[in-house]
């Protein structure tokens, strides 16, 4: 038996991969509606879908079925954002009225202190290699260990280690945030 490696020994680059990708969407528009029955909502599992597969592309093996590895990462994608929902649906409560200490913590709250710290989470990420950033990444996108570890071709020890090893690091890196944004106060002084 042949395989295809061996016919084509030119790895695919990133643009053909790519291009591939984007020939199937309007199948995987169908495929989203199925899911959604939203126009809107399928639209956007689409691009979840095609943004994954573009990050993931080395893991795609050429000469198999592109369509079959798009429509299953669109299957867990859409499966893990209705867990995430439902979980975050549970925690939420729902009221008509919002609480006045809500209303000062929002109007005092500073946006551009958000940006500084989703700026050091994503340098603390990128310092992270890739065999401990893709195991994380899945896993906090809503991945089990076990389908992380099938995705990966690694035992799912090998997986739990990477996250662990993972959240140690980035804990490391982000260990100013350990007991929240210390702010510094400043006393006025009367002359």
């Amino acid at each position: 038996m042949v395989t295809y490696a061996l016919l084509n020994p030119k790895k695919m680059s990133k643009n053909e991969f790519k291009s591939m990708v984007s020939s199937h969407a309007e199948s995987l528009k169908m495929y989203a509606l199925h899911f959604t029955h939203d126009d809107e909502d399928a639209n956007d599992l689409v691009q979840d879908t095609v943004l994954k597969a573009i990050t993931y592309h080395e893991k795609f093996k050429e000469g198999t079925n592109l369509k079959g590895w798009l429509y299953t990462i669109m299957k867990n994608t859409f499966i893990n954002n209705y867990r995430r929902f439902v979980k975050i649906s549970g925690m939420v409560t729902k009221s008509d009225e919002i609480s006045s200490s809500n209303l000062v913590y929002s109007s005092t709250k500073n946006k551009g202190e958000n940006q500084f710290v989703m700026d050091d989470i994503r340098e603390a990420m990128d310092k992270l290699s890739e065999e401990y950033y893709v195991p994380f990444t899945m896993y906090f996108e809503g991945y089990k260990y076990h389908e992380i570890a099938d995705h990966l071709s690694i035992p799912i020890g090998t997986v739990k280690t990477r996250i662990h090893v993972a959240r140690k690091s980035l804990k490391k890196s982000l260990k100013t945030y350990a007991y929240g944004i210390q702010t510094s106060e400043f006393v006025s002084m009367d002359y």
